[in-house]
């Protein structure tokens, strides 16, 4: 149990039951609850996402548009498979070899990835209606910061 000691009463039951769920799903950085949101903070894994949605891309394909969408240049080559072999791992995207030679790979979101995409798309509009109202917050909160 987490030691409330000095923490306004008020606040003990909610924190009680964010230390239990934390105890139970989020102490360990293995596991899936931190885990993913570790995934969708870095650079590439949320746009990977967002492009994979419903359709099958090949491997080279994948890597364009990236770098066509993103705010960088290009996504390295050892960084994107980097990305897309976590993705597999956690059951997120699926990775199809051809038996051609060369191998044609294709990558598309597994179910799980299209339940991960929707809610990831539920977030990104959810800033988007609200972006006027963060803009403002930066804007008084660099104000107070100059004035400081």
């Amino acid at each position: 149990m987490v030691d409330l000691s000095g923490i306004d009463a008020v606040h003990h039951e909610r924190i009680r039951i964010l230390a239990e769920r934390m105890e139970a799903h989020g102490t360990d950085r293995k596991q899936p609850v931190r885990s993913t949101f570790v995934l969708l903070g870095d650079r590439w894994t949320t746009l990977i996402l967002l492009v994979l949605h419903d359709e099958t891309w090949r491997y080279g394909e994948l890597r364009r548009m990236l770098g066509r969408l993103g705010s960088e240049d290009h996504v390295a080559q050892r960084v994107l498979t980097r990305k897309l072999r976590v993705l597999e791992r956690d059951g997120f995207v699926l990775r199809e070899a051809s038996a051609d030679v060369p191998p044609r790979v294709n990558y598309s979101l597994t179910p799980l990835g299209l339940a991960l995409h929707e809610r990831v798309w539920r977030l990104i509009e959810w800033v988007t209606e609200n972006e006027p109202v963060i803009e403002q917050a930066r804007a008084r909160f660099d104000m107070m910061e100059q004035d400081a």
